[in-house]
């Protein structure tokens, strides 16, 4: 009996022993399966980018959510913002002189209809002041015209006579109300035809003038032209634009043509003898500080399409030739997305692909979501989706 237990023992301790590996080989196993899906839920996140709502706000970034849309053909170019015709004025000189300035006069400088800009003095000059001789002719063909007048009653100066004395009478006085007295009281006033602005001053202190010739340039710029030219490859285009986009060079601000009460004008059927560009012209509101005579980036709009997604330009990136836009996933995370870019009217970017629609995008800020992601000081992702 004694020896049938020690066998029952024997067989209990064989069959422990040959399940315990057993156990640890499983447990090790369970063990290898958890760290592998740690590693894979990782892994599924290494290239989210962490910032949070603070930090977004802090940095100014604002997201939307992308759908297809109209977008319209884009036909980019340059051009130069020009001034409407009659909307400028030339001031010339009434006689001759030397020229002092009323105050100082300065390119852009807001002058009123008939302000006072110049004056021009010939008191010093060989042929004296002309406005105290418009005056003495004046006085004295005044006098003689009243004296013809009253004899004239007595048929002692015929009707001829008194009609010939009223002419020069009538000359000499408009000769002399158009010389108009400067405000300082030497020499004669120059004044502005129009409202305005100094687009240009063509003389200086100084400087002596003839009768007839240019001294300034007073532009009114309620109303400005934007003069584009166009590539010959572009002219089956050319006839389906109705608006346009530009940007200046001085301030980078794009504006519309749609929102300045912009018109076009007309576009050239055909390129000139010396130019391979066919011209478009509108017209629109100066309601910015755009000056005529400037260059400016051209972004003619054309036939329009549907189902287009677009995208703000501010929410474009470039690394290394290839363009990015970034996509929030939740409160705080973010993940870049390539994208193939299409046509840009200056303010808003043809996404070709990369995206399908129901995206969020970063559309200001992008470049502080950039940093973010290639900072070494950003936190590890620690919350759960």
């Amino acid at each position: 009996m004694k020896k049938k237990y020690i066998c029952i023992g024997t067989l209990t301790m064989f069959l422990l022993g040959a399940c315990t590996p057993h156990a640890h080989e499983h447990g090790s196993e369970g063990h290898d399966h958890e760290a592998e899906m740690k590693e894979e839920k990782s892994h599924a996140h290494s290239d989210e980018i962490i910032l949070t709502p603070e930090k977004a706000k802090a940095a100014g970034i604002s997201t939307e959510i992308i759908s297809p849309g109209s977008f319209r053909e884009i036909i980019p170019t340059s051009g130069q913002i020009l001034a409407a015709q009659g909307n400028e004025a030339t001031v010339v000189a009434g006689t001759s002189g030397v020229v002092s300035f009323s105050k100082k006069v300065a390119e852009g400088m807001q002058v009123a209809k008939g302000a006072e800009v110049m004056s021009l003095s010939a008191e010093h000059l060989q042929d004296g002041d002309p406005l105290r001789r418009a005056q003495v002719a004046y006085e004295k063909a005044k006098d003689e015209y009243e004296r013809a007048r009253k004899l004239s009653e007595n048929q002692i100066v015929s009707q001829k006579d008194l009609e010939a004395l009223y002419e020069a009478y009538e000359n000499a006085r408009l000769a002399y109300e158009a010389l108009s007295p400067s405000q300082s009281g030497k020499g004669l006033a120059v004044t502005s035809p129009i409202n305005g602005y100094v687009k240009s001053c063509l003389v200086k202190e100084g400087d002596y003038v003839t009768v007839g010739q240019p001294l300034m340039t007073v532009t009114q710029t309620r109303r400005l032209m934007l003069k584009a030219e166009v590539s010959e490859r572009y002219y089956p285009s050319v006839r389906q634009v109705v608006s346009a986009n530009f940007k200046t060079p001085y301030n980078n601000r794009v504006y519309r043509l749609s929102e300045l009460d912009g018109r076009l004008l007309s576009y050239g059927k055909a390129s000139g003898d010396t130019s391979y560009y066919i011209p478009v012209t509108f017209e629109f509101d100066n309601r910015g500080e755009m000056t005529p005579g400037s260059f400016v980036e051209v972004y003619l709009l054309a036939s329009e399409r549907k189902d287009i997604i677009s995208l703000p330009v501010s929410a474009i990136t470039e690394e290394q030739g290839l363009n990015f836009v970034y996509i929030q996933l939740d409160e705080e995370g973010y993940r870049k997305q390539e994208v193939r870019l299409g046509g840009n009217d200056g303010q808003r970017v043809e996404i070709l692909s990369g995206l399908k629609g129901g995206e969020k995008v970063v559309t200001q800020g992008a470049i502080h979501v950039k940093l973010a992601s290639a900072s070494n000081a950003i936190p590890a992702h620690t919350h759960h989706h």
